[in-house]
């Protein structure tokens, strides 16, 4: 059973800044980053392969940015330029079946953080 625990979440108002942590076990092949707002599926936000490959979802390109320090066993979400349209709930995902993208449903999911953006 693979664990992973964010944090890092909270309010902000639109235009802040928020990042996001997620405790992850060494050596998965695809780490990343989901959302859900209540009443919609969640989504893809962005996902990284071991490696370095990076997805981005449009809605997010040029605000967000994944990061990964392996020295912690850390995956980080840098969220930027914050719309109203960003508030969610956060899940750090894993996934170790081929395939790594963003459409890609993860194999696993943190329990998630909640971000709030107020316009």
């Amino acid at each position: 059973q693979v664990q992973l625990m964010e944090s890092g979440g909270g309010s902000v108002q639109a235009g802040g800044s928020l990042r996001l942590s997620c405790s992850a076990p060494a050596g998965l092949y695809c780490l990343g980053w989901f959302r859900q707002v209540p009443g919609k599926e969640r989504e893809g936000v962005a996902v990284m392969i071991n490696g370095g490959s990076i997805d981005y979802a449009d809605s997010v390109k040029g605000r967000f940015t994944i990061s990964k320090d392996s020295t912690k066993n850390t995956l980080y979400l840098q969220m930027n330029s914050l719309k109203a349209e960003d508030t969610a709930m956060y899940y750090c995902t894993a996934r170790w079946t081929v395939g790594c993208d963003i459409g890609t449903r993860p194999d696993a999911w943190g329990q998630g953080t909640q971000v709030t953006v107020s316009s």
